[in-house]
C-alpha cells in the first residue's frame, strides 16, 4: 500500500503506455442551484489514471455524498462541460459523449419493453451489426453476467440486482475503453452488493477496460480498486491518491483478512486527518 501526491505521477511511472488512459487537468466545475446561486462543485482537480492494456484497471473516487464525485464522472462521460480545465481520454480532449465511454448509473436504465438480450443488443444495433452477430455477442455477455436463464425475460420480471447486471452487460457489449460507474450498487442490499462487486472484478479479468467507480463506502473502494482517489467535501478536491496492493485473491473472504483491514484503517485515518466526514460508510 502506498500513498502518492494528488498530482499526476511522472510519465515514466504510467506502466505499459506513456499516454495515460485518463487525465484531468486543473478541472473547475460549477452549477446554478434552484435559488439561482452559483455552487462550486469541483475545484482544481488534477489526476491521472494509467493505461495498462490487456489487464484492465479500476480507479475509485471515494468521498462523502454530494462532494462532487458524480460531477467529475459526468465530465469524463461528456455529459457536463467544465468551466475550465481539461478532460483527456487517451490523450484526446473530451468533447461530448462517445462510444469509447460507457456509463452505469445507480438507477436501473433498461428499456422496459425489451428483453434482457434485446437490451444488451441495443448498442450493437446502433453500430449496424448483423442480427445473427448481435445475438451471438449479446448472449455471450448475458451468460457472463449470470443471466443466461433470463435472456428472454423483461426487466419487470427481474430483481434489482438482475436489472443492474443487465445495465452492466449492455455497457460492456459496446466495448468501451472507459466504463464509468456512478454508485451502481447503492440501491442494493448488502448480500446482492457483494455479488455485484465480484461480478465487476470477473468482467475486468476478461475485458480490456479501465473502470472509474464512484462510492462513499470504504470497504467497497478497497475491495475493488487498484487506485483510490480520496475527495474532499464540496467543492471536490483530490486529497490523497492511494495505490492498493495486489491481493492474492479478490474473493469476498479477503475482506476479513488482516491485510484488507489494515488498508481500510489507513483510508479511514486519512479521511479523519483530512476532516472528511458525513455519510462515509464502512463494510457494505
Amino acid at each position: 500500500m502506498s500513498e502518492t501526491p494528488a498530482a499526476p505521477p511522472p510519465q515514466g511511472l504510467l506502466g505499459a503506455s506513456t499516454t495515460p488512459k485518463l487525465e484531468l487537468k486543473d478541472l473547475y466545475m460549477s452549477y446554478t442551484d434552484r435559488a439561482g446561486r452559483t455552487v462550486q462543485a469541483v475545484e482544481d482537480v488534477s489526476l491521472t489514471v494509467a493505461n495498462k492494456p490487456g489487464i484492465g484497471e479500476l480507479a475509485v473516487f471515494l468521498g462523502p455524498s454530494g462532494c462532487g464525485k458524480s460531477t467529475i464522472l459526468k465530465a469524463v462521460a461528456g455529459l457536463y462541460k467544465p468551466d475550465s480545465g481539461q478532460v483527456l481520454v487517451d490523450g484526446k480532449p473530451v468533447d461530448g459523449t462517445g462510444r469509447d465511454r460507457g456509463m452505469v448509473f445507480q438507477s436501473y436504465t433498461s428499456f422496459a419493453w425489451r428483453t434482457v438480450r434485446k437490451n444488451v443488443e441495443y448498442g450493437l444495433e446502433l453500430q449496424g451489426l448483423p442480427a445473427d452477430e448481435r445475438k451471438k455477442q449479446a448472449l455471450a455477455i448475458v451468460e457472463q453476467v449470470g443471466l443466461k436463464d433470463f435472456a428472454d425475460s423483461l426487466p419487470k420480471q427481474l430483481s434489482g440486482g438482475m436489472k443492474q447486471r443487465v445495465a452492466i452487460a449492455r455497457t460492456v457489449a459496446n466495448k468501451p475503453r472507459l466504463i464509468l460507474m456512478d454508485e451502481p450498487f447503492g440501491a442494493l442490499d448488502p448480500q446482492t452488493r457483494w455479488g455485484m462487486q465480484s461480478l465487476i472484478l470477473d468482467v475486468l479479468r476478461t475485458q480490456d477496460n479501465t473502470v472509474l467507480f464512484v462510492t462513499h463506502d470504504v470497504s467497497e473502494a478497497v475491495y475493488l480498486a487498484d487506485v483510490i482517489f480520496v475527495l474532499s467535501h464540496r467543492p471536490a478536491r483530490v486529497l490523497h491518491r492511494i495505490e492498493v496492493p495486489y491481493f492474492a485473491t479478490r474473493e469476498a473472504a479477503v475482506k476479513q483478512s488482516a491485510e484488507f483491514k489494515k488498508i481500510e484503517n489507513h483510508v479511514l485515518d486519512l479521511l479523519h486527518s483530512s476532516n472528511v466526514h458525513g455519510n462515509i460508510r464502512v463494510g457494505l
